[in-house]
C-alpha cells in the first residue's frame, strides 16, 4: 500500500511532498516527490511516526472515574485505548502505581490486577500496551512483588518513586499539605491535629542521610531482567548521581532545572510531561517543561495524564521557533523508542514498524488516521470520504 501526497516528518529532516510504501506491516520505501496517482493520496494532511507514552496515568482514572465509582478494568482499557489511537499513540506505557495504602485504586491487589488483566487483554487492544509499574520505596513489600511481575513477563519500564514529604514534589508543608488534599481526600478537619507532625516528619527526613537500601534492590532486580528504569520526581544532584550510579537510564519529571542538568550530565534520558509543555507550567508548581526544552533539558515528552498534549505539545514548540518540527516529532517518537530499547519503532525509516498517523496541520492539529503495523486503528470521516473519492477517480 502506499501513502502519497503527503508532507512527511523524518527523524532529520521534513519533506514537504512526498510518498510511503507500507508492506508486510513495515515501512518499505520513502519517496521525495510527486507519487500522483499510486496508492491514497493524503494531500493536505502530514505523516508522523505514531506516537510513544512511556507515562500515561490514565488508566487508574478509567477505572476510577470519580471516587469509589470502580468500574471494571477491561472496558475501562477498552475505553482508554480508542482514545489513545485517536490521539496518534500506538505504544502506550500504562503507569500502575504500588503506592499509598488509603489509596483504593492503588493498593497492592489492586496493582496487580491491573497489570494482568492488562497483560491478558493485550492482543485485543489497539495500540501496544506496556506495563510501567511505579514502586513506592518505603513499601516494604516492594521488591517481592517486583521479583514475581518480573518473572512472569508482566512489566516492562519500572520506575522508583518517594511520595514521603520533605523532598522531591513535597519539599514544604504547603506542598505536601495541598498533595494529602487534592490527591489523598484529606479534609482541612483532618489534618489540622497532624500539621505540627507533618512539619516534624519533614525536618526529620531532610536532616536525616537517604536510605538507598530498596532502590538499590529494586534496581539490581529490573537490571537482571533486562528492564529500564526509571527515577521520579529528582529534586537534587545528589539524589541524580546516586541513582546513575546504581544503573537508573531515565529521569521523569525532574522538579527543578538543577536536577535536569544532573540527569543530563549522567546521560540520563529525561523525561517531562506533554501537558507541562502545552500549558507552558507545571500544576504543581514544579519547572515549566516549555522552558525546559528550551533550555536543552528534556529528551521525552508524556502524556502524564492527557493524551493529546502530545501531538498539541510537540506542534507547540515547533510553532513558537523552540525547536524545529523533526526534532519536536522526536520528543514523542524516537526519543522515547531509543531510551527504552524498542528499536523497530518511532521513525519514519525504510524497515521500521508502519506504525503512522496523519495529522491536519493547524493552530490546533488533528488526528485524521493512525496506523499500527500498517493496519488502520482509528480512521475518521474525512479519511473515509478521501479513500471513497480515490475509489470514484479510479472507477
Amino acid at each position: 500500500m502506499w501513502l502519497t501526497d503527503l508532507k512527511m516528518v523524518l527523524p532529520d529532516r521534513v519533506i514537504e511532498r512526498g510518498a510511503v510504501k507500507i508492506e508486510g506491516g513495515k515501512i518499505a520505501d520513502i519517496v521525495e516527490g510527486d507519487m500522483r496517482g499510486r496508492g491514497l493520496s493524503a494531500v493536505g494532511l502530514t505523516l508522523l511516526p505514531g506516537f510513544i507514552d512511556l507515562h500515561g496515568d490514565m488508566i487508574e482514572q478509567h477505572i476510577e472515574p470519580r471516587p469509589r465509582a470502580m468500574i471494571p478494568i477491561e472496558p475501562a482499557m477498552h475505553d482508554l485505548d480508542g482514545r489513545l489511537a485517536a490521539n496518534g499513540i500506538t505504544t502506550a506505557f500504562a503507569s500502575v502505581s504500588f503506592a499509598w495504602r488509603s489509596s483504593e485504586i492503588r493498593r497492592q491487589e489492586n496493582a496487580i490486577s491491573i497489570i494482568t488483566t492488562l497483560n491478558r487483554i493485550k492482543s485485543k487492544l489497539l495500540t501496544d500496551c506496556k506495563i510501567h509499574a511505579r514502586f513506592e520505596v518505603n513499601n516494604p513489600d516492594t521488591v517481592k512483588v517486583l521479583v514475581n511481575l518480573l518473572e512472569l513477563k508482566q512489566v516492562d519500564l519500572v520506575s522508583i518513586m518517594d511520595h514521603k514529604p520533605g523532598q522531591g514534589q513535597y519539599r514544604d508543608t504547603t506542598r505536601y499539605i495541598q498533595f494529602l488534599t487534592e490527591w489523598l481526600g484529606f479534609t482541612q478537619e483532618q489534618i489540622s491535629p497532624i500539621y505540627s507532625r507533618i512539619e516534624e516528619k519533614i525536618t526529620e527526613i531532610q536532616e536525616k542521610p537517604r536510605d538507598w537500601a530498596v532502590v538499590e534492590e529494586v534496581v539490581r532486580t529490573a537490571r537482571q531482567f533486562g528492564i529500564p528504569i526509571a527515577s521520579h520526581d529528582d529534586d537534587t544532584p545528589e539524589k541524580v548521581r546516586d541513582q546513575a550510579a546504581m544503573g537508573v537510564t531515565i529521569s521523569e519529571f525532574p522538579v527543578n532545572a538543577e536536577a535536569a542538568q544532573a540527569a543530563r550530565d549522567h546521560n540520563m534520558s529525561i523525561i517531562m510531561g506533554a501537558p507541562n509543555a502545552y500549558r507552558g507550567s507545571s500544576n504543581t508548581g514544579n519547572m515549566s517543561a516549555f522552558d525546559a526544552v528550551k533550555a536543552g533539558m528534556v529528551d521525552i515528552l508524556a502524556t502524564d495524564y492527557y493524551p493529546a498534549a502530545m501531538l498539541q505539545a510537540a506542534y507547540k514548540l515547533a510553532r513558537e521557533g523552540v525547536l524545529p518540527l523533526n526534532k519536536s516529532i522526536n520528543l514523542v517518537s524516537a526519543n522515547p523508542a531509543k531510551a527504552v530499547g524498542l528499536l523497530d519503532r518511532g521513525r519514519i525509516e525504510v524497515g521500521y514498524n508502519a506504525d503512522l498517523i496523519l495529522v491536519e496541520e493547524g493552530m490546533h492539529p488533528r488526528v485524521r488516521a493512525t496506523l499500527r503495523n500498517g493496519e488502520p486503528i482509528y480512521w475518521d470521516a474525512h479519511m473515509a470520504r478521501l479513500s471513497q473519492l480515490q475509489q470514484q477517480v479510479m472507477a
